[in-house]
């Protein structure tokens, strides 16, 4: 009476297949693949060493309203 016989696990597999469906139960097996690999993915992008940031700076001088405002100086 303390053990799960075959039965019970085939009865309750059985309704745990009508309440959600084949197709839900695939899916969601399919979300929980992807969560894993982006996980592992994350883990591993923070053991790779950071690539230093270089910002890209822009000239201001090259803008025509900033040409005529220095052409126009004495």
């Amino acid at each position: 009476m303390g053990s799960m016989s075959i039965w019970h696990w085939l009865v309750v597999a059985l309704v745990i297949l009508l309440l959600f469906g084949k197709g839900r139960i695939s899916d969601m097996m399919g979300d929980l693949a992807k969560g894993i690999k982006s996980f592992k993915k994350g883990l591993a992008d923070d053991d790779a060493p950071a690539a230093p940031r270089q910002v890209a700076h822009t000239s201001t001088a090259d803008t025509p309203t900033v040409a005529r405002e220095e052409a126009n100086r004495p």
